[in-house]
């Protein structure tokens, strides 16, 4: 079994600038490609970013330019950085696998972002 420890949530004023931790334990070998997703309020969750074995990436279009994911193996962990977040920005983030994610998912990590 897999599981999944996000943290890093804040409030923050937008135009600032927040990093997700999601460590990854238990069963991972089946993990080929990590994802950061979302759910912001009244909508569904959605992906917002993943990391491919080879470490190449992908962003949802609107993201691109501020958000970055990357990886360290050595500590079993996925970050997501996060630079002139905007309100619309606002909800929970999760990580799991991106293609077949694993249940349960992960508490997830409040980012809010206001002034």
């Amino acid at each position: 079994q897999v599981q999944l420890v996000e943290s890093g949530g804040d409030l923050v004023q937008p135009g600032g600038s927040l990093r997700l931790s999601c460590v990854v334990s238990g069963s991972t070998d089946s993990i080929k490609t990590m994802g950061w997703f979302r759910q912001r309020p009244g909508k569904q969750r959605e992906w917002v970013a993943y990391i491919r074995e080879d470490g190449s990436t992908n962003y949802l279009d609107p993201l691109k330019g501020r958000f970055f994911i990357f990886r360290d193996n050595s500590k079993s962990t996925v970050y997501l950085q996060m630079d002139n977040l905007k309100q619309e920005d606002t909800g929970v983030y999760y990580c799991n696998d991106r293609w077949s994610p694993v249940t349960p998912w992960g508490q997830g990590t409040q980012v809010t972002v206001s002034s």
